[in-house]
């Protein structure tokens, strides 16, 4: 069995993800569901080599706790895509809504246009073995990165005069890096975030993304790679140390 095609229109989401997984099972190796308004949980704790093609707007929680397979979106996709994430590779060819990335602990995210609050919050990173990563093509909202622990966040402000443009970027930042195409103001840094040289080094280390990045949307990755941008990382291992004494 290598494709299985699904039509979601009308489904809940429980009988939809036991079909998913029955293919799975029975060695599908591309899923295509049509017809998908809002049903949750797709692809949520697999672990295959599987790629699964979601025709509609997905629900909440894409690819929590997924291992291997690739989720394609051909449409937007509801809140916190890619929770606790372990591997694998989810590519959106819209916007995604608040919390993209929450608790991310591996592979990567790709968002062609907009995301909401919160994004990359409590991303992880385990050595180089496991080092989630989260690329938004537009622009994000208040609280990017927010308690970041690890990771790499890239925002590229395609087509955006000011892709970062709420407070509290990095708030509560100890550990990874977020990276935003143009000038930041130093008010919207959160607590424990600072600003560091974006040099040739980030670069390349950018550049693999940048280019995955236009290859899933068809864009040109040329007038992305420079030097125009902000890098974000932690002030202090503890950003929250002085919050608490014992007197």
């Amino acid at each position: 069995m290598e494709k299985v095609e699904i039509d979601a229109k009308g489904m809940h989401y429980t009988p939809l993800n036991e079909m998913i997984r029955e293919a799975v099972r029975n060695g599908a190796k591309e899923i295509i569901l049509d017809n998908v308004i809002g049903q949750r949980f797709i692809a949520d704790g697999l672990k295959a080599d599987v790629t699964i093609r979601i025709n509609g707007v997905a629900g909440g929680d894409l690819g929590m706790f997924m291992n291997g397979p690739t989720c394609i979106v051909n449409g937007n996709c509801d809140h916190a895509p890619g929770n606790t994430m372990d591997g694998g590779t989810i590519v959106i060819h819209g916007s995604a809504g608040d919390a993209a990335a929450h608790s991310m602990r591996g592979g990567k995210l790709f968002v062609k246009n907009n995301i909401g609050y919160r994004g990359g919050i409590h991303m992880k990173q385990y050595e180089e073995e496991r080092k989630p990563v989260l690329v938004v093509g537009g622009s994000s909202h208040a609280f990017l990165g927010e308690y970041m622990a690890g990771g790499l966040i890239l925002v590229l402000g395609i087509g955006q005069e000011d892709p970062a443009k709420d407070r509290g970027i990095g708030s509560g930042i100890h550990g990874g890096m977020i990276v935003i195409r143009g000038e930041v103001k130093d008010e919207l840094l959160g607590v424990g975030a600072r600003k560091a040289e974006f040099g040739e080094k980030e670069l390349e280390m950018i550049t693999p993304y940048v280019e995955e990045f236009c290859k899933y949307f068809d864009t040109e990755p040329s007038g992305l790679l420079d030097m125009n941008y902000t890098c974000i990382v932690p002030a202090s291992t503890r950003p929250f140390a002085g919050k608490y004494t014992w007197e």
